[in-house]
């Protein structure tokens, strides 16, 4: 592993490879979008969840872990997600794709109303394994990605990193967005050790992010 805190995570093994590809290669379906909380379905399964900024790539994440295009409703427009939204994972685990925080062309009333619904599942969700909060690879984190691991932080959530986008980024760009996240991380005893850089386009990183998945679920 590397020296550097945060490294981005080593290629898994064999078996742990072959865990994810066998998880994700089953089912998994929509089961329900939630407005608040006393809608939740039952915790009687692991949960991980993805959160990020507004137009992130949360739902291009899930759609390529689950290999299903039209499995999450990704939108190039910020804000487009306006619920918590719970998918089956082969009957074995939720993956939740949380409202897109920050910017959002929507009236601040209900922009509010996402954020205190998000905040509320992050602080109160007994199930939650794990959240990967998801930083676009062009950008860094930005102050209101702190604001969410600050959240976890206080929630005693663990969370890692998940880096978007890849493809957009040239190589040489890619080493100061890592430092500056490094550095921010730092700061955030929530945060679990490792990063994992993705692209939903090319595939790169997902065939890891389903061996950790597999793992935290206990496949």
């Amino acid at each position: 592993m590397a020296d550097l805190p945060f490294p981005l995570a080593e290629a898994p093994n064999e078996a742990a490879l072959e865990a994810g590809r066998r998880l994700f290669a089953s089912e998994t379906g929509f089961v329900k979008g939630v407005v608040a909380m006393d809608g939740l379905p039952p915790a009687d399964r692991p949960e991980i969840c993805f959160a990020g900024r507004s137009n992130v790539g949360k739902s291009s994440l899930i759609n390529a872990l689950a290999g299903r295009k039209g499995l999450a409703r990704a939108s190039n427009t910020p804000g487009r997600t306006q619920e918590i939204n719970f998918f089956d994972l082969a009957g074995r685990a939720y993956l939740v794709d949380l409202p897109g925080y920050g910017f959002a062309k929507a009236p601040k009333p209900m922009v509010e109303k996402w954020q205190r619904l998000l905040k509320s599942y992050l602080s109160g969700r007994q199930s939650l394994r794990r959240a990967f909060v998801l930083i676009d690879a062009r950008h860094g984190v930005k102050p209101v990605d702190e604001e969410i691991m600050a959240l976890l932080d206080r929630a005693a959530v663990p969370f890692q990193v998940v880096l978007t986008k890849s493809d957009k980024v040239k190589q040489k760009q890619v080493a100061p967005v890592l430092a500056q996240v490094r550095s921010t991380l730092n700061r955030h005893p929530a945060a679990y050790p490792e990063m994992v850089l993705t692209s939903s386009e090319k595939g790169e990183g997902i065939p890891t992010l389903r061996a950790i998945v597999a793992e935290l679920i206990g496949t």
